[in-house]
């Protein structure tokens, strides 16, 4: 079994705090709509309230998933082939995994994440479930380009990104995303995509406010998270969760909104907000077959395959990444 040690590409400053994160909370905060970006939902703490989330009655998109990658087994095989070194962007605990490693028999296994700790541990758990599959874990922002490890050089990749994150991201940036990915595995490569899809509004809403609540902690969880590692003073306490379906975008939208008039500290900046105000925490965007073969098309990928669960919730998507052109 390879012991899954792992490359760490976050750059933190002296203090170790991650100045993406930083930068991203402080330029969001700043906004006349303040906003932070979803990724950094997922300290450990987050990351396990996430794992949990998929586990709700209420969530069905990891339920949908599941059943695709479940069923669909020979076709990924046949369509896939073995040897390929399997490249998940944003891994978490590595849940479905197994499915499609046990279907496709890869040469490799290269998990990226950005929350560390928890990126080692369930590479680790993986790494016992495949005790022949090499897993090299790398601790990184895949929102732009990253390198590999060197152990899976020359092998032809797959990327796999489930649960529909593409769709927390607004156009441009999920089209840059996905010419990112292209670049760091290549022309060539397969990407394995999840994309929600949509439906009524009730069961949409429902998934992101669940009756437990489990998702209101996971986003009151980032003030937290801002308190603890960028020396703020955010009184939890005053924000309530909130789920909003969004008609024009097509998006469902988790906001943290002030209940009174209050006033913070974020890495020495003061910010403020009034009564009824949010930050904007995530986007959760669907899809229907057009706009998921657009937005592949947009970030350079063809796509190749499709499916969808018995319920027709959700979509599990495969294309190829095309060699860049310079017209039609």
């Amino acid at each position: 079994m390879t012991t899954p040690k792992g490359l760490k590409l976050v750059e933190r400053d002296a203090t170790g705090v991650d100045t993406a994160f930083r930068a991203d909370v402080l330029d969001g905060l700043a906004e006349a709509q303040k906003a932070v970006p979803a990724r950094w939902f997922y300290d450990d703490a987050g990351s396990q309230l996430f794992e949990d989330i998929t586990q709700l009655p209420e969530y069905y998109p990891a339920r949908a998933e599941t059943e695709i990658l479940r069923g669909g087994a020979k076709e990924f095989a046949d369509l896939i082939g073995p040897g390929r070194a399997v490249v998940e962007f944003g891994s978490g605990s590595s849940v479905k995994t197994p499915l499609l490693l046990s279907a496709i028999a890869p040469s490799a296994y290269v998990p990226l994440d950005i929350s560390g700790d928890f990126l080692r541990a369930a590479a680790a758990d993986l790494a016992a479930k495949f005790p022949g599959l090499p897993v090299w874990p790398v601790e990184a922002d895949f929102m732009r380009r990253v390198e590999l490890p060197a152990e899976v050089d020359g092998l032809p990749k797959l990327g796999f990104f489930p649960g529909s994150t593409i769709g927390n991201m607004v156009a441009r940036t999920a089209t840059d995303l996905l010419r990112s990915m292209r670049e760091t595995l290549g022309v060539g490569a397969l990407l394995l995509i999840g994309m929600d899809l949509i439906k009524d509004e009730d069961v949409l809403v429902a998934a992101y406010d669940d009756a437990a609540g489990t998702t209101a902690k996971f986003n009151l969880n980032l003030l937290h998270r801002i308190n603890r590692e960028l020396q703020a003073d955010i009184p939890v306490a005053v924000f309530k969760h909130e789920a909003r379906w969004n008609d024009t975008y097509a998006r469902i939208e988790m906001h943290l909104v002030a209940q009174e008039d209050v006033s913070f500290s974020v890495s020495g900046q003061r910010f403020g907000l009034t009564a009824g105000e949010s930050i904007h925490t995530e986007n959760s965007h669907k899809f229907t077959r057009r706009t998921s073969n657009t937005l592949l098309a947009a970030g350079g990928w063809e796509p190749r395959a499709r499916w969808t669960d018995s319920e027709q919730r959700f979509s599990l998507l495969l294309a190829e990444a095309r060699a860049p052109r310079s017209a039609p």
